[in-house]
C-alpha cells in the first residue's frame, strides 16, 4: 500500500494548469512545424508560421498561448494500491486549479450555474474523470479546453446499420460544419461505440494521444488515415482561409457496445491541444 498526500496532487494540478497554458506538447510543436513546411497554399503557411512565432513567445515570456485558457478537464487513473491521505482528492484538485489559474494569471472562464452565468473567478470547477487501475502508481493528465472548438464538437446516435460509412459522412459533416469557428488546424477525438456518454468522453480523451500515435486496430488506423487525408482536402485550411492543413491528426478510440446502437461522438480541438501527464 502507497501513502500519497493530497497536498501533492494539489501541488502537481497547480503546476499542470500553467504548464499547459504555457508550453504546446512536443508532438504538437513538431505537427505544426511539419505542416508549415509542407503547407501548400501561401496564406495558410504564413498562418501556420505565425502559429509557432506565438509559440515561441508564449515559451519565452511564460504566459498564455491563448487568451482563451479553456475549462480545466483532469484525467485521474489511480492505482488500486494507493491510499489518499489528508483530505479529499476531489478538492485537492480543485484546490490545484484555483492556484494555477490564480497565481498563473490565466483567464478565468468558468460560470457557477449554466443559466445565471456568474463567474466563480478562479476557474473552477474542473471537470474531473477518476479511472481505478491496478498498482501504485497515479497519472495525472490536466487538459484545459477552449469552447471555440467545444461547441463545434457532436455526438451522434447512429443505427448499426450506417456502419462504418456513417461514421465517416457524421466526422466529415462535423468539420465541415466547424470550419473556421475551430480554430484549425485541428486535432479531431472521436469515440465510437460504448453508450452516450461513453463515446463523448473517449472522443475526450483521445484528444490526449500524441498526433504521430496510430490506432493499434488496423481498421481504426487506416480509417484515422483515411479521414485525415479527406479532412485536409476539404480546403479549410489554417485558420479556415484556405490551405491543405486543416487538421493534424484523427485520433479514434473504440468501445463494445450494444447490438442496437452505433453511438459516435467527435470532440475537436484546435491547434491549442493542450494536455500535459504526469505519473505521480
Amino acid at each position: 500500500m502507497r501513502i500519497m498526500e493530497v497536498k501533492t496532487v494539489t501541488r502537481s494540478v497547480k503546476d499542470m494548469c500553467m504548464e499547459a497554458n504555457y508550453f504546446l506538447s512536443e508532438d504538437m510543436k513538431e505537427a505544426l512545424q511539419k505542416a508549415a513546411n509542407t503547407e501548400k497554399a501561401p496564406l495558410g503557411k504564413q498562418i501556420l508560421n505565425q502559429l509557432l512565432e506565438n509559440l515561441k513567445i508564449a515559451e519565452e515570456d511564460a504566459i498564455p498561448i491563448c487568451q482563451d485558457t479553456g475549462m480545466t478537464v483532469v484525467f485521474l487513473e489511480v492505482g488500486q494500491e494507493v491510499q489518499f491521505r489528508g483530505g479529499s482528492v476531489e478538492d485537492a484538485i480543485q484546490e490545484g486549479v484555483r492556484q494555477g489559474y490564480q497565481e498563473g494569471y490565466l483567464r478565468k472562464s468558468v460560470v457557477k450555474d449554466p443559466i445565471v452565468r456568474e463567474n466563480t473567478q478562479d476557474n473552477t470547477p474542473a471537470v474531473v474523470h477518476y479511472t481505478i487501475v491496478p498498482g501504485e502508481q497515479i497519472t495525472l493528465t490536466v487538459a484545459p479546453k477552449g469552447f471555440g472548438s467545444e461547441n463545434m464538437s457532436r455526438v451522434f446516435m447512429l443505427k448499426p446499420a450506417d456502419g462504418i460509412d456513417g461514421v465517416k459522412d457524421a466526422v466529415l459533416a462535423t468539420v465541415k460544419e466547424a470550419g473556421s469557428n475551430a480554430c484549425p488546424p485541428m486535432v479531431i477525438g472521436v469515440g465510437i461505440g460504448g453508450t452516450f456518454e461513453k463515446c463523448m468522453l473517449m472522443a475526450k480523451r483521445a484528444l490526449t494521444r500524441p498526433v504521430h500515435v496510430r490506432s493499434q486496430i488496423p481498421y481504426v488506423r487506416e480509417l484515422e488515415e483515411e479521414l485525415l487525408r479527406q479532412i485536409n482536402a476539404s480546403g479549410i485550411g489554417p485558420g479556415g482561409l484556405g490551405g491543405t492543413t486543416t487538421a493534424l491528426a484523427v485520433n479514434i478510440d473504440t468501445y463494445p457496445t450494444h447490438i442496437a446502437g452505433l453511438p459516435v461522438a467527435v470532440n475537436i480541438c484546435c491547434h491549442v491541444n493542450r494536455h500535459v501527464t504526469k505519473v505521480l
